[in-house]
């Protein structure tokens, strides 16, 4: 069956959500990215839409405090969820934060995978093993996007993407790994792969004859 592909130059801003209840319809199929703070997820994101202004980046990280969702269609979505870890709030924001973040994760039934980015010069840090230890607890594929690669150079950038792969190969049924670099768009193709299997999943499944 020929592949449906995605435009994500369509995207748009659709409404951001302080809390699980002010999500919008739990309908259709989306996915989300997570990440730390300063893990680049406003830049992926913009980098995929190519539009700068699609995903509010900052010099300050953690400035993004709420659940955003951007609309592909009238049932597929993407969300950028609030970034944790390098955020300069007292604690119990922090905290509010997590427990926001941890109900939509585990509650948002239209919620299909999960964009988990790490800066790959420090990969795996204990908001990422949060993060996969949920996925792998709920059965949700994650796929690992290495950001910042253009700081590394081909070889030490190629070594951190076979670190982590080896240390998550009891998790492969689940989990998928690759290098990204928003400033030099490097795996961006792999990235829109991943993401028209995952939005159009509902779509093929339609598609199929039944037997």
């Amino acid at each position: 069956m020929t592949q449906i592909k995605i435009n994500f130059r369509q995207a748009e801003f659709l409404t951001s959500a302080p809390t699980l209840a002010k999500c919008p319809a739990d309908s259709g199929i989306e996915v989300a990215f997570a990440g730390r703070s300063n893990a680049g997820k406003s830049s992926a994101i913009n980098t995929l839409t190519e539009n700068k202004r699609m995903a509010r980046t900052s010099k300050t990280p953690g400035r993004t405090q709420l659940i955003n969702f951007f609309s592909l269609s009238d049932s597929q979505r993407i969300v950028d969820l609030p970034g944790y870890g390098f955020a300069k709030v007292p604690m119990e924001v922090k905290e509010k934060w997590q427990r926001h973040l941890e109900e939509y994760l585990r509650e948002r039934q239209s919620l299909y995978g999960l964009i988990l980015l790490m800066d790959c010069r420090h990969p795996l840090q204990d908001f990422d093993r949060m993060m996969l230890n949920w996925a792998q607890s709920c059965d949700m594929p994650v796929h690992i996007l290495l950001t910042k690669a253009d700081k590394l150079k081909k070889g030490p950038a190629n070594n951190s993407l076979l670190k982590v792969r080896k240390e998550l190969e009891p998790m492969a049924d689940l989990v998928s790994v690759q290098l990204f670099s928003a400033l030099k768009r490097t795996g961006l193709d792999l990235l829109q792969a991943k993401l028209n299997q995952w939005l159009t999943i509902d779509e093929k499944a339609e598609a199929e004859p039944e037997e």
